[in-house]
């Protein structure tokens, strides 16, 4: 299943991307093997994952969420949490 996620950079930044492997992608970019966006900001860490049906799905929710202001994508993570944290969303992140 493709995911899109939201990874924290060392620096405070965050990064977008889609994956079918969150865990092996999240390995990657903190081996500088991820994005170049990521490498000279590591260590990164999970902060947001959505599951999508399919990879044309995840691609297009990748670039909505790249288009959001920081301070959208910053409530989206918040709104995750509080999903977690209150029981529902199992899995989401």
């Amino acid at each position: 299943m493709p995911f899109v996620y939201i990874v924290e950079c060392a620096d405070g930044t965050l990064y977008t991307g889609w994956t079918v492997d969150v865990e092996q992608r999240l390995a990657a970019h903190n081996d500088g093997r991820g994005a170049r966006y990521t490498r000279g900001r590591r260590p990164v860490r999970l902060v947001y994952c959505e599951q999508q049906p399919d990879r044309n799905s995840a691609r297009r929710r990748e670039a909505a969420v790249r288009r959001l202001s920081r301070a959208a994508r910053l409530r989206l993570i918040a709104a995750c949490q509080v999903r977690i944290e209150g029981g529902e969303g199992k899995g989401e992140r």
